[in-house]
């Protein structure tokens, strides 16, 4: 399993990113898709998740409403569209995909909100 995160960068405070996850190696139609993320000097955190067919999905209390996870099964991709950003959601946000107790982890992306 290969999963390669981009799409990180600068951006300002109120401002929007948006990540994206290839994912190779395998079939994914099975594996639940998820992003975490790592402030500095903290744990890293769940933040969202959704099955490949699209549903459910989840997110971390503070990023409902502003964050949205998607995916495109042509590129086998899954997003992160990070809107009204705060300084608080910089960190490293890593792509997971998960099938029972197994994860496997791709690199992480760095996302650096300034106010």
């Amino acid at each position: 399993v290969q999963l390669q995160a981009s799409g990180g960068g600068l951006v300002q405070a109120g401002g929007s990113v948006r990540l994206s996850c290839a994912a190779s190696g395998r079939t994914f139609t099975s594996y639940v898709m998820k992003w975490f993320r790592q402030a500095p000097g903290k744990e890293r955190e769940f933040v969202a998740s959704m099955s490949w067919n699209g549903v459910p999905t989840y997110y971390l209390d503070s990023v409902k409403g502003r964050f949205t996870i998607s995916k495109d099964n042509a590129q086998s991709t899954v997003h992160l569209q990070m809107n009204s950003l705060k300084r608080e959601d910089t960190a490293v946000y890593y792509c997971a995909a998960a099938l029972g107790p197994t994860t496997y982890w791709g690199r992480g992306t760095l996302v650096t909100v300034s106010s």
